[in-house]
C-alpha cells in the first residue's frame, strides 16, 4: 500500500470525495493504464489485489497483513484468472470487483461515523448516478436507463435460468440452466442473444435442450456434460469453478 495516509472521509460528501478519487485510480488501471496493470498482473505470482487510492492513483499488490484489515480488502487473487480467459472479459471481472469494493468501502466509512438512513440514502444516490466501472470498461454507460442491467453482460443473462433479476442477485444465480420454456411473446431477442454463446471447453453453440453453469471465477458457460455437473448437483453448489480455474487455485 502507500505509505503516505489519506484523511479519514468522515461526512457523506467526504466518503462520496473518497469514493470518486479510488474510482478514478481504478478506472485508469483498466483503461489508460492497462497494459501495466496486464503486465503486473502475473499468474505466477502470489494472491494479488487491485487498490485504488482517494488520489486518483491505483495499485497491484498482496492483501494488507493486519487480520481484520482497516479497510474492506478487494478481491483476491484477480491475477490466477488472467490467461486462462480473454483480456476483455478479465478486465470486464476485475472491474465488477472494483465496483463491489467500493461500495463496500464507502459503506464501511458510512457504518463507522453513523450515517443515518437519509445519510446512507443520499450516499448511495451521489455515487449511482455514476457509471460503474464495469460499464465505462465494457463501453454499455450510454445505454439506455430503461434497459435491464442484465442485458448488459453479454453471455451472463444467457443462462440468468429462472427469472431475470438484478445484476447482484443474478450473480448467485449463474448455476441455472439456460432460459427454456417461458412464454413466447418477448422471447424473440432472449433467444437471438442465446446463439451466440459458447461452450467454454467444447466450443459447441448454446441449446435449449441442454444444461449449462458458469464459473464464478472466470464467468465463462460451460455444458454440464462437458464439465460433469447436473442439474441436481448445480443445486447444492455455492460457487463454480471450472476446471482451469480450479487448476490455477490449487498452484497457491
Amino acid at each position: 500500500m502507500e505509505g503516505v495516509p489519506h484523511p479519514i472521509p468522515r461526512t457523506v460528501e467526504e466518503v462520496f470525495t473518497d469514493f470518486k478519487g479510488r474510482r478514478a485510480g481504478l478506472i485508469k488501471a483498466l483503461t489508460t493504464d492497462v497494459e501495466k496493470f496486464y503486465q503486473q498482473c502475473d499468474p505466477e505470482k502470489e494472491n494479488l489485489c487491485l487498490y485504488g487510492f482517494p488520489n486518483e492513483t491505483w495499485e497491484v499488490n498482496l492483501p494488507v497483513e493486519e487480520v481484520p484489515p482497516e479497510l474492506p480488502e478487494p478481491a483476491l487473487g484477480i491475477n490466477f484468472a488472467r490467461d486462462g480467459m480473454q483480456e476483455k472479459d478479465w478486465l470486464s471481472l476485475v472491474a465488477v470487483h472494483s465496483d463491489s469494493w467500493l461500495l463496500a468501502v464507502a459503506f464501511y466509512f458510512g457504518a463507522r461515523f453513523g450515517f443515518g438512513k437519509n445519510e446512507r440514502k443520499r450516499l448511495f444516490q451521489m455515487i449511482n448516478d455514476l457509471p460503474t466501472i464495469f460499464e465505462l470498461v465494457t463501453g454499455s454507460a450510454k445505454q439506455s436507463k430503461d434497459q435491464p442491467a442484465a442485458h448488459n453482460n453479454g453471455s451472463k443473462c444467457k443462462s440468468s435460468g429462472k427469472s431475470h433479476q438484478s445484476e447482484s442477485q443474478a450473480k448467485g444465480m449463474k448455476m441455472s440452466a439456460p432460459p427454456k420454456e417461458e412464454d413466447e411473446s418477448g422471447e424473440e431477442e432472449e433467444e437471438d442473444d442465446e446463439q451466440g454463446a459458447t461452450c467454454g471447453a467444447c466450443g459447441d453453440n448454446y441449446g435449449t435442450d441442454e444444461f449449462w453453469i458458469c464459473c464464478d471465477m472466470c464467468e465463462r458457460w460451460f455444458h454440464g456434460k462437458c464439465v460433469k455437473i447436473t442439474p441436481a448437483k448445480a443445486e447444492h453448489i455455492k460457487q463454480y469453478k471450472c476446471p482451469s480455474c480450479s487448476n490455477k487455485r490449487v498452484r497457491v
